[in-house]
């Protein structure tokens, strides 16, 4: 790119000046991030070389300190690029990250396999009991070697050069995976002529006519957004229709021509497992979970099989029984993939006397928020003041959190789908917490993908919504409550499987009673939520888990098996394999199907981790148990706890050691099973 300011520059890796430390995010220029970003490397670069040969004797000080300084601008470009890339891309933006992928790939290669740097952290390690280090310091130089170890640090020659080109193209890989993914959900829409409308809650009519206007369409549309296209297969009693949106669903990623992902997923697959081989691992899953508190495929395989079984025999009690509503609709033939949300829905009105459209109108987005926000000032004092400052995109918003005065950190909301937003809904950072060289404090953003009112109406949510809202901002608090020395460990910067504790832990507090009952207001009158309605939505907490726990453990057992042996030639095959091993129910299909599976192959995060969710499970049901055992959801003592030993701990200690500060043990499964119904008679 051309054209590009000094100022343009300056603005994404200087200082930043706006509220709170905002970035200027109103003074980005797109042509400024390659020569940014090729000035923070080359700055980076000079940092870390002058490190390595430092010729003073090294020291926690001048070496491991010195790397946390070292990638500053870095940094910052790095987390404006990547977080508006999510959030709000374009197509300059994403001929920039394929372009980035391997140059950023060769940088950290450079640094992990620098031989002098990496030979005065050996040093500082062998001699940590000598250097009268803090318990956290010592932490932060244990991970910091295991980190460069791993990384390739120890070899040497071919093997070196090699590992280096697998990174690249591996980086490159899960660029153009993510990118495929959006270009099928960005390029796919159905048409609703008025007829097709008949059935449909006035909520779901509304979103079709929202993402109409997004497109620049009138009419109505359905589209691959989750929060759209989920309710259309609750409510719409065209058979045709629903199974043409869940093939298209379910197809991502796999509809042949320039964005098919399967040979991307069966090169990705075989560069893992050459890199796990190259690092003396057996498997990728061996050498990916090493770090985590699971530390083999053997204790996860355990723990989805567990699950599994008590949930298989809950799905297919539950398929007969909407296989029976379906014949009694006139319809027959077996029950479908795009049959079981519907009949699912009548079941649930049927036996709970609860449907999505009567609950949505008590669900409206900005009481959601408020109600986080007081679950928030409950258990750990904190308040939200909204910030008038710029953002990335209008529908974004702010706010300035504190406690007891003192500013904690600035929270970032970004809640609606649109074309320019990979799917999903996550949390992220502009900036971590630290305060080795002085007081940070975070700037954290959730990115959801609600679907959007139109303008006058109010955005309501379904409780499957206010519950990812709840979860992605347990994650906020994970990284706001931090309170660490270094970066390296602030925050969420944790085990895999413990990285979804705070926030599943967090949607808890969704459905306690007072809060429903405080925040679950009419969008139209501002009514509080009925008491047998509220009664009714508790009552069915766990309704349908067998079909939930099947689609989730479906997704995970096949991520674990495509790691925790030799790389699959032919991926979809061995998925297939899988599910057939399983014994899947035929009407449900996994939560994310291979070519769109993007915790799994748009980066390594989740590889041979996407049961991580359910070792949190695991512990989240647990430390729920604690509060309940108290009387009170919001008792003072245990929050204070588990502030201490959870979300504001960071990675400063073992994750295990960790919970059980917090508890007082480690948990076993049978939390989860009570937590989700499958201990009951089927």
């Amino acid at each position: 790119m051309s054209g590009a300011s000094a100022k343009g520059v300056e603005t994404l890796i200087g200082q930043w000046h706006g509220p709170f430390g905002l970035p200027g995010f109103d003074r980005i220029e797109v042509e400024a991030f390659a020569p940014a970003f090729d000035a923070a490397m080359a700055k980076a670069r000079a940092e870390i070389d002058a490190i390595a040969g430092d010729p003073a004797a090294p020291s926690f000080a001048n070496t491991i300190e010195a790397m946390e300084r070292a990638e500053a601008e870095l940094d910052r470009v790095s987390a404006i690029f990547f977080n508006i890339a999510g959030a709000h891309s374009s197509d300059a933006l994403e001929a920039l990250r394929r372009d980035l992928s391997p140059k950023l790939s060769a940088h950290g290669s450079a640094t992990m396999m620098n031989a002098a740097l990496f030979a005065r952290i050996d040093g500082l390690m062998r001699a940590i009991d000598t250097l009268g280090l803090t318990a956290e310091q010592r932490r932060v130089l244990t991970l910091y070697h295991r980190m460069f170890r791993r990384a390739g640090a120890k070899l040497e020659g071919a093997d070196r050069a090699r590992l280096t080109a697998v990174m690249s193209r591996l980086a490159s890989l899960g660029t153009a995976f993510g990118q495929n993914v959006l270009a099928d959900e960005k390029s796919w829409e159905m048409e609703l002529a008025p007829g097709d409308l008949e059935g449909l809650p006035d909520f779901v009519v509304a979103a079709a006519a929202e993402a109409a206007r997004e497109r620049g369409r009138a009419g109505h549309v359905v589209t691959l957004s989750r929060s759209l296209i989920v309710p259309f297969l609750q409510f719409s009693p065209r058979r045709d229709l629903r199974e043409k949106a869940f093939r298209a669903w379910v197809a991502r990623g796999a509809n042949g021509g320039e964005t098919d992902n399967r040979a991307i997923v069966a090169e990705t697959l075989a560069l893992r497992e050459e890199r796990a081989r190259l690092l003396g691992y057996p498997t990728f899953a061996a050498f990916k979970l090493e770090t985590e508190m699971a530390k083999t495929p053997e204790a996860v395989r355990d723990l989805l099989t567990a699950v599994w079984t008590p949930a298989r025999a809950r799905a297919e009690a539950d398929a007969a029984r909407l296989g029976a509503l379906m014949r009694e609709d006139g319809v027959n033939g077996d029950l479908e993939p795009w049959d079981w949300r519907y009949y699912s829905a009548i079941r649930q009105k049927r036996e709970h006397d609860l449907d999505e459209a009567e609950l949505k109108p008590y669900l409206e987005l900005d009481h959601m928020i408020a109600a986080a926000f007081d679950v928030a000032g409950r258990l750990f004092g904190l308040d939200f003041t909204p910030v008038d400052a710029p953002l990335y995109h209008p529908d974004a918003r702010a706010w300035e959190v504190r406690r007891d005065g003192r500013h904690m950190g600035v929270f970032i909301g970004d809640y609606f789908a649109r074309p320019s937003k990979r799917s999903g809904a996550w949390c992220s950072s502009f900036r971590a917490q630290s305060k080795f060289d002085g007081e940070v404090r975070p700037i954290v953003v959730n990115v959801c993908n609600f679907a959007k009112a139109p303008e006058g109406a109010a955005n309501l949510l379904t409780f499957d919504d206010a519950r990812t809202l709840f979860h992605e901002f347990g994650h906020a608090l994970h990284n706001l409550l931090s309170d660490v020395t270094y970066p390296f460990i602030s925050g969420t910067s944790v085990a895999r499987d413990f990285v979804e504790l705070p926030s599943q832990l967090y949607e808890h507090w969704l459905s306690v009673p007072e809060i429903l009952a405080r925040h679950a207001r009419h969008a139209r009158t501002g009514e509080p939520m009925p008491a047998d309605l509220l009664e009714r939505l508790l009552a069915a907490r766990n309704y349908d888990q067998g079909f939930a726990t099947v689609e989730y453990v479906t997704s995970a057992m096949v991520d674990l098996d495509f790691h925790a042996g030799p790389a699959p030639a032919d991926p979809m095959a061995a998925e297939a394999a899988t599910l057939g091993r399983l014994g899947v129910p035929h009407a449900i299909r996994m939560r994310h199907a291979t070519p769109h599976f993007a915790h799994v192959f748009t980066g390594d995060g989740y590889s041979s981790g996407y049961y991580s969710y359910m070792w949190s499970e695991v512990m989240d049901a647990d430390a729920f148990a604690a509060f309940e055992e108290t009387g009170d959801p919001f008792d003072p003592a245990m929050a204070g706890r588990l502030a201490a030993s959870v979300y504001s701990a960071g990675g400063s200690r073992d994750a295990a050691e960790l919970y059980a500060e917090f508890r007082g043990r480690l948990p076993g499964v049978e939390a989860l099973l009570r937590q989700r119904g499958l201990l009951d008679p089927v």
